[in-house]
């Protein structure tokens, strides 16, 4: 890996190197700089005492004390990436797609995303028409909600996401099937490409490839017309913990967040708790009280104080000074529902669920390069997830991730 020469390609390198919200690589970068923290990370120079007290007190801050050793263990997690470093490379990509790397500092960095703190993304890959600016703050709004909508859920989110576009909002999703494309396709129909930015899709997989492949059409459309961002660089999949983890980013850049249609379990369910976290307005759109697909929404709107919302007037209210939310905004934790396979799991088990292939097998380096673990993590945390029920291995030591396995 070539050194990086400056801030952005630093930060670019870093990207690749860390996955989202790994806090003690964010510490390192806001204790040390951008270009400082890779040479640090990628053992180009070597950690000293004054560094490593540097990194404790950013993480104290955000209140993680008493493990000083966190930057020998990340070591030895992002060592298995560094030989895959080249961050001209993949400023060189996302360039031929006509898109940039955005960075803090630049004109166009959406400030709203200082209110994540320790946890802002250390860039945004940005496709389609960045030069414009993102939209503001106050002009923004989220609409998430189930993958498997229905009839009703695609009607109201057309209606909602139509009339915002059409009057100057954004409309900021993820890119997925159900509610998320629904919205999509409502903002581009409906926006004024000449006056605003119609619809920001966020993504968790790197802008080189349109996912899901069946909303391809629809995300060249969103690239042609709004903007497409991720966090991670060209060439990366998407995986469950950085879908969970572009919510965040969804939340941040949106005045306000409105759920169409969740199951009790959805993950419109944690961009809502980001949302509320931040301080930004939450939303709930009601459904029939027999339906599975609001279940979510209406647990928003008893546990979460989220705000019943039933058309886009409603929601343009969030934006503004009667958009208000209550201290604690928290949805309470389920104890009815059956566990999922990755309930419990800590962050390093996620990640490593993650990695492992539902067919065929792959060997503990591999998992270690795909993951950013080190392959001590690695080791144990295959263990706990073959106690779980939720890994098996082969008798030539390779691993693979069980399907259908109820948790023990």
């Amino acid at each position: 890996m070539m050194s990086a020469s400056s801030p952005r390609q630093a930060r670019a390198a870093l990207s690749r190197l860390f996955e989202p919200s790994d806090l003690v690589g964010m510490a390192l970068v806001q204790a040390v700089g951008a270009v400082d923290a890779l040479r640090l990370a990628t053992a180009e120079i070597s950690v000293s005492a004054s560094v490593q007290q540097q990194v404790t007190d950013v993480l104290a801050e955000s209140g993680l004390t008493g493990r000083r050793a966190l930057i020998a263990e990340s070591l030895d997690r992002w060592r298995p990436r560094v030989p895959d470093l080249s961050p001209q490379r993949d400023l060189e990509t996302i360039r031929r797609l006509g898109g940039t790397l955005l960075i803090p500092g630049d004109d166009l960095w959406p400030s709203a995303l200082e209110d994540l703190q320790l946890n802002a993304p250390i860039g945004l890959w940005a496709r389609g028409n960045p030069n414009a600016g993102l939209p503001a703050l106050e002009r923004t709004v989220a609409i998430v909600g189930s993958r498997d909508s229905t009839h009703y859920g695609a009607s109201v989110t057309g209606d909602i996401a139509g009339e915002l576009a059409g009057t100057g909002y954004t409309v900021m999703s993820g890119g997925a099937y159900g509610i998320d494309a629904h919205a999509h396709r409502a903002a581009l129909a409906a926006g004024r490409a000449e006056e605003s930015i119609p619809t920001v899709a966020v993504m968790a997989c790197g802008l080189d490839r349109f996912y899901p492949a069946g909303n391809e059409d629809l995300l060249r459309a969103v690239c042609e017309q709004g903007i497409l961002l991720a966090e991670v660089p060209p060439g990366v999949s998407p995986t469950r913990w950085r879908f969970l983890q572009r919510n965040r980013i969804i939340a941040a850049m949106s005045a306000a967040t409105v759920v169409v249609e969740a199951r009790w379990r959805s993950g419109a369910l944690n961009t809502a708790n980001h949302a509320a976290s931040l301080g930004r307005a939450l939303g709930a759109v009601p459904g029939p009280v027999h339906s599975a697909n609001s279940a979510g929404c209406h647990r928003l709107l008893r546990e979460a104080a989220a705000i019943c919302v039933t058309d886009a007037s409603e929601v343009k209210e969030l934006c503004g000074p009667m958009g208000s939310q209550p201290e604690s905004t928290d949805v309470k934790q389920d104890k009815t529902a059956p566990p999922a396979d990755h309930d419990g799991l800590c962050v390093e088990d996620l990640l490593l669920l993650d990695a492992l292939p539902v067919r065929g097998l792959t060997t503990r380096d591999k998992l270690a390069k795909v993951s950013g673990l080190s392959l001590q993590s690695v080791r144990v945390g295959l263990a706990r997830l073959e106690l779980a029920g939720l890994a098996s291995r082969s008798q030539n030591d390779e691993w693979r991730k069980n399907r259908g396995t109820n948790r023990k």
